[in-house]
Formats: structure tokens, sequence, C-alpha cells
């Protein structure tokens, strides 16, 4: 009788150590399944920065050609998109994107005091095509946010901190925009 209490006890401590090992194991699998959609928003959000990135040399020339002496605007446009570009880390490229988005918020208040330019069929399109990834990007930064506020609270809760402290996962940066002045749309209305 002694020894079918020391089988179950025995049982017991198994079956809870399997729990364990297994919880312990989708939990990690998780952090991992949560990272690469971390990744892949971001890498969606780069899809849409690239489209963005083509368009802005056309519109640029196509400014440069009625306000040639707005060079310093368009200047500014190209060094952000340039900045943009070589960015190293995920915080730099936000960081940038965001002052990307500024200077085309600059380069569209040039526009609107030139009509011609306003009536340019080129520069509508261009105007369009820009408006549509403006709104795609918006998304894609909504979905990148979403991952990383999962990622983070999972992280920062507990008992899966204990995984998380323990394989080195780290807080993600959230896509945040500085200051009040950026967060208005890029208006490509006129």
């Amino acid at each position: 009788m002694d020894l079918t209490w020391l089988w179950i006890l025995i049982g017991v401590v198994a079956a809870i150590i399997v729990i364990i090992v297994i919880w312990y194991i989708v939990a990690y699998n998780n952090f991992i399944k949560m990272k690469n959609s971390i990744e892949e928003a971001f890498a969606t959000i780069d899809v849409y920065l690239k489209k963005r990135f083509d368009l802005i040399p056309n519109l640029v020339e196509t400014v440069k050609g009625y306000a040639a002496h707005e060079r310093g605007t368009l200047d500014e446009v190209t060094a952000a998109r340039n900045s943009v570009a070589n960015s190293s880390t995920t915080e730099e490229r936000l960081q940038n994107e965001n002052i990307l988005s500024g200077t085309l918020r600059s380069l569209f208040a040039v526009a609107e005091a030139y009509p011609d330019l306003k009536a340019n069929t080129n520069f509508l399109d261009l105007q369009n095509q820009l408006n549509m990834v403006e709104t795609d990007l918006a998304n894609a930064r909504k979905y990148y946010n979403a991952n990383v506020r999962m990622f983070n609270t999972k992280l920062e809760t507990f008992p899966t901190r204990l995984i998380a402290k323990k394989f080195n996962f780290t807080k993600q940066p959230m896509y945040e925009v500085p200051n009040a002045a950026e967060r208005e749309n890029v208006k490509v209305q006129f």
C-alpha cells in the first residue's frame, strides 16, 4: 500500500513536470511566432516605404520644373529620402521616415503656390499614387504596432516574462510619431 502512494506521487510529479515543459515549449514558440510577425509587419512597412521612396524623385523633378527657386525644400526632401535609405536600425529608420513625411508636407505646401503645377497631369498622378501609398503605409504601421503591442505585453507579464528573460527577448519599438506637427497627414489633395 505504501508503494502505491509512492507511484501515485511519482506519477503526479512527472505529470506536473511534463505540463511545465510543454507550457515552456509552447510559450517559447509563441514568442518566436510573435517576433516573426513583427519582422513581417516591418517588412511590409518597408515595401510601402520603398514605393514612396521611388515616387519621390519623380515628384521632386516635377516640382522642380515649376518651382526652380524652391531649391531648399527640394534638397530637404532628397536628403530626408537618403536618410531613410541609409538607416541602420529599426528605431533610426522609423525616425528618418517621420522626417521624410514632414519634408513631403513642405513640398506639397510649396506646390500650393503654383497653380500650373497643381493642374499638371503627371503631378496629379504622382499625387494620387502617393496618397494610396500613404494609406497603405498607415495600415501597415497599425499592423506593426498591434504585433509589437502583443509581443511587449507577453514579454512583460508573468509567467512568460521568465521565458523572455531566459532567451533574451527584448522589448520592440512601437512606430510612434514624435511630435504633434508630424502626426498630421501628408496633404496630397489640392
